[in-house]
């Protein structure tokens, strides 16, 4: 697999640690004993074989001196001050660091959070499903009832472990939702698997199957779907982050006879937070839509709300 320079910024800001210092050392194009010999070089002492764990994911970096080493891992490379270090995630005294960027539980995004972790523990997937998401697009669509009448999703991830052959993806709908009539559509490069619900709360989870194995570091681009209508009015709607991710779209389209009098973007560190990051979003009179962009998003939830005459 090829990596480019675009890649190794990607995974820089977003990690994990093993990723970004394996797509470092392919793109500076440095075979291991080269690194060892320019680590020496500033009198740092440091195996191959140790070398070549790191950049598996087998072992992380968590002595003084092995972090004394990344740093200078950040030099040899030719890389921003503290990026590799900062994706350890070290404390000030050098102790365990996380491989993945800091989570979040679904306690925290969402009150059916309960719900969605037996869902998933259900269908048997971990709760970051082995992959990161690097960017995605997703378009909402609210109906002449004022309704949500579904989503329809693009997203491109990347595996950060070998092995991974789906995706999982969430679908909370809003009160009075029958997540029995709600429909999952695969729409490119995936098939739909097995699908759960829990008509208490609206929520569903349905699989989303590729075709082949992802190796650690592989991308893959894939689009889905749900379609709703099942519930009553729509206030808003939101997107729960358990881990950080890449950038970030959403867009909401409204129909032509149910037009919204303000729109705002928002942000919140956790369901029960306050909202914050607040800006008014001006409705796009042809297309009837607003949206947001966000970069480099962090754990917590991003949405867009509205009233109603």
């Amino acid at each position: 697999m090829s990596h480019t320079e675009a890649d190794l910024v990607q995974l820089l800001h977003t990690g994990p640690f093993h990723l970004a210092l394996r797509t470092a050392l392919a793109v500076r194009g440095l075979p291991l004993q080269r690194v060892q010999h320019h680590l020496a070089h500033r009198g740092i002492k440091v195996g191959v074989t140790s070398l070549s764990y790191w950049q598996q994911g087998a072992r992380r970096p968590r002595r003084p001196e092995s972090l004394k080493a990344v740093r200078a891992l950040e030099e040899v490379l030719q890389l921003p001050g503290n990026s590799l270090l900062r994706l350890l995630s070290a404390d000030a005294a050098g102790r365990a660091e996380v491989e993945r960027p800091a989570a979040r539980s679904y306690r925290s995004l969402v009150e059916a959070s309960g719900t969605v972790e037996r869902l998933l523990a259900e269908l048997e997937s971990p709760a970051d499903g082995g992959l990161h998401t690097v960017g995605q697009i997703d378009r909402v669509r609210i109906g002449a009832a004022r309704q949500l009448l579904g989503r329809d999703t693009q997203q491109v991830v990347r595996a950060h472990r070998d092995g991974v052959d789906r995706y999982v993806a969430v679908h909370h709908g809003d009160p009075g939702c029958d997540p029995s009539r709600v429909a999952v559509r695969a729409v490119e490069n995936c098939r739909a698997g097995r699908v759960r619900w829990h008509a208490e709360t609206g929520v569903l989870v349905a699989e989303l199957l590729f075709d082949a194995r992802l190796r650690a570091g592989d991308t893959h681009l894939f689009a889905y779907g749900f379609d709703d209508g099942t519930a009553g009015p729509s206030g808003e709607y939101v997107r729960g982050f358990t881990f950080a991710a890449g950038q970030y779209v959403l867009q909401v389209r409204f129909d032509e006879a149910a037009l919204p009098v303000r729109c705002r973007r928002f942000a919140q560190a956790s369901a029960g937070a306050p909202r914050g990051g607040r800006a008014e979003l001006t409705l796009h009179g042809p297309h009837r839509t607003v949206h947001l962009a966000e970069q480099g998003v962090r754990p917590g939830l991003l949405g867009i709300d509205w009233d109603w005459a």
